[in-house]
This record gives structure tokens, C-alpha cells and sequence, in this order.
């Protein structure tokens, strides 16, 4: 009897070891057949396109361009922009380097390639680069059909009718091209404080403003609207003449005209200190300090203010030049 009872406690033994090896192969089963299922779905999911690949479509003054975002080899034929991609952090691979402003000297370097002048690309040097995009302005927008052969060329001359709005649409679209939105947005927002501060105090003084250009001894003077029209139209300073012709050189004057307006401020641009060759030019201070000029408030109140040419001139509509042109015309208002 107790044999009996015996075989049959290890008969009960025996089949319960086999239902529990049973279950577990099952569930073993089952944690495989879902981690294949997972590993499936996971390889049938349509993957991300990487952030270099997405291409852009910007429109522009001469067209309209297609690019991959964060593009390659990029050349830059305006120096405004150059300046905006060196505060960005963005790398550049080719630039005009002999009309360069001081403040981009370093692009001087044998590490960027000479892209010619700003008026005569170097077509051959451009196409071994192989760019992926190049920058132009007013200065290059003749050599535009033949560029846009070699890479996307994008327009970004600073429309000067519309200053801040086309400054400011350019600094942003550079930043959506590079991925640099969160950068762009922050320069711009604290050059936008300084224009304010700037513009109350031009506004608060009451007193009127005439900018002018020199060069090889002649006089042009600019307003509203014009090439250097945003100390009137973004800074505030009053024009002393409101019907000064809105051109790219200019209206021709004489310093006969100087005295009869007799401006709070006279703002130089003295061109001869950064386009003349050879044996450095005389200061614009020794043409434009004559005696019908010591008639005029602006001399006798010590407000004939000497503007940095490399900045007004040769670049401007950048996020180099804007804050330093801010800075010269507070500190000559004051």
C-alpha cells in the first residue's frame, strides 16, 4: 500500500514539473515573438530625414533659390552677410579678400579661398570649390545668371527704401539656412533695444542732421531713403533737408549748400580712407573743415562727426556693422 501511494506522489511530481517547463517555454516563446514583432515594426518605420538633408526654397530680389540646409564650401560676395556668418558661428569658404573692411581682415587668410572681386567672380576658382550656395548684393548682382550655374545664388542687398525690414529678413533667413534661428533671433532682438535707445534720444534733442560723402575732393550728401538714409529713417536724426535726391552715389553739393543748411550734425563718410591704392589719402577733416563749414552749428557745437567708412562704406547691413554704426551715432549726438 505505502509502495502504491508512493509511485503515485512521484506520478503527481513528474506532471507538475512538466506543466511549469510547459508555461515557461511558452512565455519564453512569447517575450521572443514580441521583441521580433518590436524589432519588425521598429524596421518598417519610415526613418527621419537627417537635418543636413532638408532642402529649402528661399526667395530672393533675382529669383529663387533650392538648397540643402547647413550647406557646404559657402561663398559670400557681400560683406554684410559675411559679418552676419561670422557672428553666427557659421564657416566660410571663400570671400573677395582685396577690398576686405578691417574688421574682416581675417579672411584674409590662406585657409579661404579668393573669390575674386566683388564686381569680377573668379569663375574658375568657384567651380573647383564646388559651393553650396553663394551669397551676393548689388555689387555682384551682374555676374548672377553665371553663378547660379555653379551653386544657388541668394540676393541679400539691404533694400536701403526699407532698412530694418529687409535687415532684418535677411539676419532671419540666414538663420533658418544655417540653423541658427534661436542666435539671429537674439542679436536682432538686442540691436532693436539700441535702435530704440537711439531714436528717443536723436528725437529728444530736436536737432537736425545732414550726412555726406567724400571722395577725390567732391561732396555728395544723402537723405532719407538714400544709401545712409537709416540715420534718418531707423535712428531718428531730423534731415536738415528733406528733398535730398535718393540715389546710390548721392546728390552732387558743394559746401556752399553745407552753410546754407547749417545741420546740428554734419555726419562724414570719407571713402578715400578705405578705396585708395598706394600713398594713404589726406582725412576728409582737411577738405570738410573750411571756413564756410566753421559757419555752420554743427562745427561750432563740435558735432561734425566722423563716421567709420569701413563700417558705412565698404559693409554695412550686418550684425558686425549695425551695433558699432548705433554706437558712433549715440556717442556723436550726445
Amino acid at each position: 500500500m505505502n509502495k502504491k501511494i508512493s509511485m503515485l506522489f512521484m506520478a503527481i511530481i513528474f506532471i507538475v514539473v512538466l506543466s511549469a517547463c510547459g508555461a515557461n517555454k511558452e512565455a519564453n516563446n512569447g517575450a521572443a515573438n514580441t521583441s521580433n514583432n518590436a524589432a519588425t515594426s521598429s524596421n518598417t518605420a519610415e526613418p527621419a530625414a537627417p537635418a543636413e538633408e532638408e532642402e529649402l526654397t528661399i526667395t530672393h530680389k533675382l529669383g529663387e533659390a533650392k538648397l540643402k540646409k547647413n550647406p557646404g564650401n559657402v561663398v559670400v560676395f557681400d560683406y554684410g552677410v559675411l559679418e552676419t556668418l561670422d557672428k553666427l558661428g557659421v564657416e566660410v569658404a571663400a570671400v573677395p579678400q582685396d577690398s576686405l573692411p578691417g574688421h574682416l581682415s581675417k579672411y584674409k587668410d590662406s585657409k579661404y579661398t579668393n573669390a575674386g572681386t566683388l564686381f569680377e567672380p573668379d569663375f574658375e576658382k568657384l567651380n573647383a570649390l564646388n559651393p553650396g550656395v553663394i551669397f551676393i548684393s548689388g555689387r555682384s548682382s551682374e555676374a548672377y545668371e553665371e553663378l547660379n550655374k555653379i551653386a544657388p545664388t541668394i540676393f541679400m542687398g539691404v533694400d536701403t527704401a526699407n532698412y530694418m525690414s529687409s535687415f532684418t529678413e535677411n539676419v532671419t533667413t540666414l538663420g533658418k539656412i544655417f540653423g541658427k534661428e534661436a542666435e539671429a533671433e537674439k542679436e536682432l532682438a538686442a540691436i532693436n533695444d539700441s535702435i530704440k535707445a537711439v531714436n528717443e534720444q536723436a528725437t529728444a534733442s530736436g536737432k537736425k542732421g545732414l550726412v555726406i560723402l567724400t571722395t577725390g575732393g567732391k561732396v555728395s550728401a544723402y537723405g532719407p531713403g538714400s544709401r545712409f538714409g537709416l540715420l534718418h529713417d531707423v535712428f531718428g536724426v531730423a534731415p536738415v533737408d528733406e528733398n535730398i535726391e535718393a540715389s546710390t552715389h548721392g546728390q552732387s553739393v558743394s559746401f556752399e549748400y553745407v552753410a546754407e543748411k547749417n545741420p546740428d550734425y554734419l555726419f562724414v563718410v570719407d571713402r578715400d580712407a578705405v578705396v585708395t591704392e598706394g600713398e594713404k589719402a589726406e582725412p576728409a577733416s582737411k577738405l570738410v573743415e573750411n571756413d564756410l563749414v566753421k559757419k555752420t552749428n554743427a562745427y561750432k557745437d563740435g558735432k561734425i562727426i566722423y563716421l567709420d567708412p569701413n563700417y558705412w562704406y565698404l559693409a554695412g547691413g550686418g550684425l558686425l556693422s549695425m551695433p558699432e554704426m548705433l554706437k558712433e551715432v549715440q556717442e556723436g549726438i550726445k
